[in-house]
């Protein structure tokens, strides 16, 4: 009888400690461990095939006209020797077509971006819902973006923006003076019906080449739909616009704070027009804030 009642109370001490998810994590480790591969792994860099494989792929995405011979010679330039069909062999295991192909798909986008960084500029809309007397409004805000700097210009607000109002803006953008795209050689645009001929032809005859993307490809305006991403999730989500005057209102507290006071990780965390005070190590600490403390900047004070 002392014996079971000993018995009982090691189980139900065992039970108090061991609880089934203790057992369930205990097991499935202890499958992890049966199907580790890690001491099967050698130690140091990859094989040599593997890095000239990983080459071979690298030369060919970046350069479509190159065929099998050109690539190899490419190679021989660097102290490795591959022979053509070994180049062959390797961009048909990636899925990479021989260099015919590979030049009628054009110019790859990377490319082209990479090529024309300094007068590349990117234009488009975002939409935001306004409440008013009369209900909510929905207002068609035009900006655009130098792709190089992350400059943006907001060009205009509209809730009905027609051809006439499309034709004032491409005269605001491509005044010879002070144009947003007075330094700019393509603009980035989607298949949006208020980029027409007529706006299309009125940058052409400013010297601006427009460059249409395909339909259903924002991922091709990334730098574009980043910033409708930051405004609206840094900004507008957080407000309730009350009418026109109020939406003009936080789109330029924004835009302030964008420019002058805002980090960008694309350009290493650093401040688009940063004065005197960005990266200052003593000075007592201030804020400034915009609309009620939606947005913040935090600085040391020189004085």
């Amino acid at each position: 009888m002392k014996a079971k009642a000993l018995g009982r109370k090691t189980l139900d001490q065992f039970a108090s400690i061991v609880t089934p998810d203790t057992l369930l994590r205990w097991f499935r480790n202890l499958v992890a461990r049966k199907y580790d591969g890690t001491a099967k792994r050698t130690l140091g860099r990859p094989r040599t095939r593997d890095r000239i494989a990983d080459l071979v792929v690298e030369i060919a995405n970046e350069n479509q006209s190159w065929g099998y011979t050109r690539i190899g010679d490419a190679l021989h330039n660097l102290g490795i020797t591959v022979d053509r069909n070994t180049v062959k062999r390797i961009l048909n295991d990636d899925g990479i077509e021989p260099a015919p192909e590979r030049k009628r798909a054009g110019t790859p986008w990377k490319t082209f971006l990479t090529a024309h960084w300094e007068v590349l500029a990117a234009i488009d809309f975002f939409n935001v819902e306004v409440l008013t007397f009369t209900g909510i409004i929905r207002y068609n805000v035009l900006f655009a973006i130098r792709l190089e700097t992350r400059e943006v210009q907001i060009l205009g607000i509209a809730d009905q923006p027609c051809e006439s109002w499309m034709k004032q803006m491409v005269r605001n953008l491509t005044d010879p003076v002070d144009g947003f795209l007075r330094d700019t050689r393509y603009l980035i645009m989607d298949r949006d019906p208020l980029f027409n001929a007529c706006f299309r032809n009125m940058l052409k005859d400013s010297g601006t080449k427009p460059v249409r993307l395909p339909a259903r490809s924002p991922n091709l305006n990334a730098f574009a739909e980043r910033f409708v991403l930051s405004i609206k999730s840094e900004c507008l989500n957080k407000i309730i616009p009350l009418g026109e005057k109020y939406l003009r209102l936080a789109i330029r507290e924004y835009m302030e704070h964008y420019h002058a006071e805002r980090d960008h990780q694309g350009l290493d965390s650093r401040i688009i027009h940063a004065d005197g005070n960005a990266g200052r190590h003593d000075g007592p600490v201030e804020k400034k804030s915009h609309l009620g403390g939606v947005l913040n900047y935090y600085y040391r004070d020189a004085a």
